[in-house]
């Protein structure tokens, strides 16, 4: 009795897709720069020490809602009649959507841009 020869099934060419993608991860890493390097003698600057103050020309909101502008209490309106940029600083403290309101109000007076300072935490 003859069995039947053994036959190969047709496999996927896994092996060649992994070989080409290699050679493509070498020629990139190769051939590519993410960011130039930097002189030898470069020193960055140490921010650890620094201690974060709000812009002299922003405009500090407190956590009960009032405005100081340099120092002095302002409405929305008085604090947008340059009609330029305004920056706000807001307290910790201040509700999301009273901060919101604050914006809506300035814009509303005439504030051509309203830019909220924030302190980025750090992981």
């Amino acid at each position: 009795m003859r069995t039947k020869p053994f036959r190969r099934s047709n496999r996927e060419p896994t092996i060649t897709l992994i070989n080409i993608v290699f050679l493509m991860l070498i020629f990139f890493l190769v051939a590519g720069t993410l960011a130039p390097t930097q002189d030898a003698r470069l020193t960055l600057v140490n921010a650890d020490d620094l201690v974060a103050t709000p812009p002299p020309d922003g405009l500090l909101v407190l956590a009960d809602g009032t405005l100081l502008l340099r120092g002095q209490p302002v409405t929305a309106v008085q604090a947008a009649v340059a009609g330029g940029t305004i920056r706000i600083v807001p307290d910790r403290a201040l509700a999301a959507e009273r901060l919101i309101g604050i914006a809506r109000a300035l814009k509303d007076a005439g504030a051509a841009d309203v830019i909220i300072v924030a302190e980025r935490a750090l992981p």
